[in-house]
Order: structure tokens, then sequence, then C-alpha cells
């Protein structure tokens, strides 16, 4: 089986596919899509990824999309460690808390809605800085209450939340988000990136020469 992620290094998106990828010890190819350059818009790109996003893993010739399906494909062709439980309440809360990120803080703050703010309504950076920062706070908050007793966001091993989480948070910093209100979180994120794996699929990590 050959795999190959598209992806760009500071994509959020592709951070948590990079994580899943390395806890299931998965080998992979990397080809590095600029979003700064406006790759994501090539016909290249699209040509695998019709919505003109990363990340895009290609399995065989056959192109997966959208971080969280991809990490749904994993797990059901590499079953360990599961990102996902196999009781359906577990499931759900794991999946709930995936999505507080994936599906609520992430879509707001990613550059596509960024460059729009300032093109159509004239943000400067400061602007975009404090939308940014309020809808992270808003659904950090959130999340926070939803936290499970740890040491990862939902037990004793990381899961698809934690894939999520972790990407977040390291945004959450480049925008000088406070997280002293968020503690569970922040514990959550430390054992995670106390894993060797996760480590590895850091931006700075990974960040083409």
């Amino acid at each position: 089986m050959k795999i190959v992620l598209h992806d760009y290094w500071r994509s959020s998106a592709s951070y948590r596919v990079r994580i899943c990828l390395n806890l299931k010890g998965v080998p992979y190819d990397s080809v590095p899509v600029n979003l700064l350059a406006g790759d994501q818009t090539s016909d290249a790109n699209r040509a695998i990824n019709p919505q003109g996003f990363v990340p895009t893993l290609v399995v065989d010739g056959r192109p997966l999309t959208q971080s969280l399906a991809i990490v749904d494909w994993l797990d059901a062709n590499f079953p360990e460690p599961p990102m996902v439980d196999k009781d359906p309440f577990v499931r759900s809360g794991q999946l709930a808390r995936a999505l507080a990120v994936a599906a609520d803080i992430h879509p707001l703050n990613n550059l596509r809605v960024l460059k729009r703010l300032e093109s159509q309504f004239g943000a400067d950076q400061a602007a975009r800085d404090e939308w940014y920062r309020h809808w992270v706070v808003e659904g950090l908050a959130a999340l926070e209450q939803m936290a499970g007793g740890g040491p990862f966001l939902g037990g004793d091993s990381p899961d698809i939340a934690d894939v999520c989480l972790v990407p977040q948070l390291a945004n959450a910093r480049r925008f000088a988000v406070p997280l002293d209100a968020f503690p569970r979180l922040c514990a959550a994120e430390a054992a995670s990136l106390a894993m060797p794996a996760v480590q590895a699929a850091a931006p700075e990590r990974v960040k083409p020469a």
C-alpha cells in the first residue's frame, strides 16, 4: 500500500492527519502544498481535492479528503491505537469534542476566512487577530467543560479529539490567545506532546527546508 500525504506544514487539518499517521505507525510520503503561494487552488491539487484544500491522503492512487474522514479511514484500516471507541456513548463524546474544534473553531479562523475579512470588509491585521482570538476563546471555553478526567482529552489514551486539540492550541499560541483559563485542555495537550509520535508531526519538524 502506497500512501502519500499532500499537506502544508502549518495547516491544522494536515497536522491532525500527521499525528494520526504517526500514532498508528503508518509510513507515508509527503508532497508539500504551499497555501501561501496558492498551490491549493492549482489544477493539480483540485484534481485530487475538488475543494482546493489540504490535506489529501492518496492511497494507491485513490484520494481521500477532509481530515476527520481521513482519520476515520485510517482507524478502519489501521485500528491500533483506536481514535474512536466502539462504545456508542464514548464514541459520541469523542466525536463531539473533535468537532468542537474541527467544525466550530477552525473553520472560522482558517486562512481563506481571514483573507476574506480583509478583502471584503477591510479588516486590518489587528481586526483579523481579534476575530481569531474571539472564536478560539469561545470554542475552547466550551471544550474545557467537555474534557474528561485526563490525562488525555477523553481518558487514558489519545483519541480523535486530541488529534484536533494539539494543532488548535499550537495555532492559538501563534495568535497570542491566553490559555490560562483552560487547564484541562493544556494538560491533555501536554500528555500528547510527551509522545514522540506527536512530536514528530509538529509543524517545525516537517517544515520544508
